[in-house]
């Protein structure tokens, strides 16, 4: 029986629930849980906010632990591994996407806690496909959150060819921002942190950025006009998008990986004259993810955590949503 912490109801407190995960599949692992992250999304799911949850819901897709049984066929990875999974715990690896790399866009993709119970348990099954092992010398205890709000940040780098010479800038300081920061001065760009918050300032340039601007103030934002060649928003509030815009330079890009619930109100002549683009994009590839960890090794790069018990797992939801986390919290056993 897998011991977990789960949700009866949306909007219900986390309770103590075990459930029998079957015979473990040919093509599975079993992970045993020591760290597991909170992120947001889990919040969306426990509370329905996106319609699709199903109770009892056990969440928690940022999961680092070791390899407690591997299935029949798996054989890249080994008994006592330390992994880490995130948002997805499995792919079709038979459509378009799967064979061109690019798994974490399978329509098919299993999510870790969408029809799935996921990392806040002692054990948790994915497909060893979608597991990721963690390098040699990675701290396991700040990775988790790696696996969703570094890799959200990293893999548009990635895709679209972030430069090093790029000037570039992040919207929102929080737990996607804050790792959005360190990647991108490590990637060796320029990077300005647009902010609502004044206090984050100095932390903000601690984590990476060359220059901060408030994002309530526009005769600051004005001032910037035509100097990015990205923009990352971590946001899902909704903001003045001509304003920020106008920031990029022709051939300029403003990409989202904050869920933004509104509809975005932009202009198209902005985008025509300039060449400028619009776009979004999810979590990584495991190719990703695995290239994303080397490069946080290599350059130091660490999620700020916040620790809780398992035990403690109402009140680390509480903080969460309290908006006063500093910047991700992590779970462990």
């Amino acid at each position: 029986m897998i011991k977990a912490y789960a949700a009866m109801d949306a909007g219900g407190k986390l309770v103590p629930w075990q459930y029998d995960a079957g015979a473990l599949g040919p093509d599975e692992v079993e992970i045993a849980v020591d760290y597991c992250g909170i992120c947001h999304s889990d919040v969306s799911m426990l509370d329905n906010e996106w319609g699709m949850s199903a109770y009892p819901l056990v969440a928690g897709h940022e999961v680092v632990g070791r390899i407690a049984a591997v299935g029949s066929a798996v054989s890249h990875l080994k008994t006592g591994q330390v992994v880490g999974l995130g948002w997805h715990s499995g792919y079709c690896q038979v459509c378009s996407t799967c064979g061109s790399g690019d798994q974490n866009l399978c329509a098919s993709a299993q999510g870790t806690i969408v029809g799935h119970h996921g990392g806040f348990a002692d054990k948790v099954r994915a497909n060893a496909s979608a597991v990721v092992p963690l390098p040699e010398g990675m701290d396991a205890k700040t990775a988790g959150p790696l696996f969703c709000g570094g890799i959200t940040v990293f893999n548009p780098m990635v895709q679209f060819d972030v430069k090093p010479t790029d000037k570039v800038a992040v919207i929102g300081i929080g737990g996607l921002g804050h790792l959005g920061l360190q990647f991108l001065r490590a990637w060796g760009c320029e990077v300005t942190a647009f902010t609502s918050s004044d206090s984050k300032a100095a932390e903000a340039k601690a984590l990476g950025a060359h220059h901060c601007i408030n994002s309530r103030n526009a005769a600051q934002i004005e001032q910037a006009v035509g100097r990015f060649d990205f923009i990352i928003s971590t946001v899902n509030v909704t903001l003045d998008w001509n304003l920020y815009l106008s920031t990029l330079k022709p051939k300029g890009r403003l990409h989202f990986v904050g869920a933004t619930l509104e509809p975005l109100n932009i202009g198209v002549f902005g985008l025509i004259m300039a060449q400028r683009s619009v776009s979004g994009s999810p979590v990584g590839s495991p190719a990703t993810i695995a290239k994303m960890l080397e490069f946080a090794l290599q350059h130091n790069i660490k999620p700020v955590v916040e620790t809780f018990k398992f035990s403690q797992i109402n009140e680390a939801l509480a903080h969460l949503k309290s908006g006063k986390a500093r910047y991700r919290i992590v779970l462990e056993h």
